[in-house]
């Protein structure tokens, strides 16, 4: 049913329109990506790793963060444990964390706030800082279509989070059932 603010309220949970929704789930994701970005890249020019191994421990920590920020919501608001909510938002995560990454990295490479010798270099931070609009911009269409096709159903309404959770249990059931039965 709209309401006054032009959203629909259905039992206590908000309806957006899927442009508004998939905004917010790629800010959701810069977030957790730029705190691992960051980290790694401090960590590499504090440690005078090459650009290389500073990019790799970058991405790397950008998943872990990213994951983490997706799955603690989907835990808590569905009430999935870790592996169930980890098979609601992998796919999801993964495609757009690496969009994500591909762009921030690129732009960060580019001005060359991964070469620098100290984090202390402005241009570390310029980098960073134009990588973030970067990161959101290139995945936020994609971030749209993965919603719009329910591969990222991370952001999805709790139940909806749920349906997807026993729906990918029982098919996990049945695979198990049918690989445990076949003759070897």
């Amino acid at each position: 049913m709209p309401s006054h603010d032009g959203h629909s309220h259905h039992g206590g949970e908000h309806h957006h329109s899927p442009l508004v929704t998939s905004a917010h789930a790629t800010l959701h994701c810069l977030i957790g990506c730029m705190i691992g970005e960051a980290a790694g890249l401090a960590i590499g020019v504090a440690l005078a790793w090459g650009v290389a191994a500073t990019i790799a421990l970058a991405v790397v920590l950008a998943y872990v963060s990213g994951f983490v920020m997706a799955l603690v919501p989907v835990m808590k608001q569905a009430g999935l444990g870790l592996a169930a909510a980890m098979r609601v938002i992998w796919l999801g995560e993964a495609i757009s964390i690496a969009v994500m990454e591909i762009a921030m990295n690129v732009v960060d490479y580019w001005l060359g706030g991964i070469q620098v010798a100290s984090v202390w270099n402005a241009l570390f931070w310029l980098g960073l800082t134009a990588a973030a609009p970067a990161g959101f911009l290139a995945a936020w269409p994609v971030d749209h279509l993965l919603l719009k096709h329910e591969l990222k159903a991370g952001h999805s309404r709790p139940s909806r989070i749920r349906a997807i959770a026993r729906h990918d249990a029982h098919n996990n059931a049945a695979i198990t059932s049918f690989s445990s039965s076949a003759p070897t």
